[in-house]
């Protein structure tokens, strides 16, 4: 049997907005069920990067194909594949959870034979059922969230891109739109444009994007585990001036701000002849994190 056609496809992806190089030559491929978070800063990339693959840039060099079909040449049939959830909801405050779900079924051509089950079981899957007829408009911020996830997702799309689309939500809140976007982990690939590690932690592979290029790429464990057993940190008066002390004497030492990440299989043997400079203040030692590998990543570069 064939491999499937991989969700999505990215190669060479460059674009501009005046003097700024939003995308610098991204390439990125997604499996066909695959869960891929875009991890990144404000200005990193990762909302152009979603732009062009959902049809609303065209991209200045590169290709970008959705289920085998190029955004610039086959942008209808692209359209057809994908499920987006923006940064912010796309709901009619005036409808009904249900309306606003009937309204997305049309527009997506949903079957009439089908739409009434689709919408029963979106609404059931947000936890709105017994909401379905209450407007919009009265919904908290996590209810209205779910909904619009289930409007993204309604006609199971190929490829759903969701842009940072947990922002302003509580704790409970996210979870409770996590927990819905799991279940809908077998209808297509998922593409989730992020900067909180926890979220990033939940998918299948990270793909860290920075200045508007990819800077890493693989699972959560491979890119902790890249760091070593232990991620020792030190504070310092000057971290750029110790960073580049400690590689004049042999270390992977970075500057991340005001902090100095060490990486080495042998962190916890550095602890004692560490904390023993005047140099340093003080100093912490962990197994890595994602947000360890995001700082050693990204952490001194600028973003755009």
């Amino acid at each position: 049997m064939a491999d499937p056609v991989p969700a999505l496809v990215a190669t060479g992806v460059a674009h501009t907005f005046g003097e700024t190089r939003a995308l610098d030559g991204v390439s990125l491929t997604v499996g066909a069920r695959e869960r891929v978070a875009l991890l990144g800063r404000n200005g990193s990339g990762k909302t152009t990067l979603l732009r062009v693959a959902s049809t609303q840039l065209r991209p200045d060099a590169g290709r970008v194909e959705v289920a085998g079909a190029d955004v610039v040449g086959q942008p209808d049939v692209v359209r057809r594949h994908l499920g987006v959830v923006f940064q912010s909801p796309a709901l009619d405050p005036a409808l009904t959870a249900r309306e606003a779900l009937r309204l997305q079924a049309a527009l997506v051509r949903i079957d009439r034979a089908e739409v009434a089950g689709r919408v029963a079981d979106a609404l059931a899957d947000a936890g709105l059922a017994d909401r379905a007829g209450d407007r919009v408009g009265t919904f908290s911020g996590g209810m209205v969230r779910r909904l619009d996830l289930a409007r993204g997702l309604l006609h199971r799309p190929t490829l759903a891109l969701l842009d940072e689309p947990t922002t302003g939500l509580d704790v409970l809140a996210r979870d409770a739109f996590w927990a819905a976007l799991d279940r809908r982990r077998a209808d297509g690939a998922q593409v989730v444009a992020t900067h909180a590690m926890d979220e990033a932690a939940r998918c299948d592979r990270v793909v860290i994007v920075d200045a508007g290029r990819v800077v890493a790429d693989g699972t959560p464990d491979a890119l902790t585990s890249a760091l070593g057993p232990d991620a020792l940190w030190l504070d310092t008066d000057d971290a750029d001036a110790l960073a580049a002390t400690l590689r004049g004497e042999g270390h992977d030492a970075r500057a991340v701000v005001d902090r100095v990440l060490v990486v080495s299989p042998s962190a916890r043997d550095l602890v004692a002849p560490f904390y023993a400079r005047p140099d340093v203040r003080a100093l912490s030692i962990q197994p890595p994190t994602l947000a360890d590998v995001f700082a050693a990543v990204v952490g001194g570069r600028g973003g755009r």
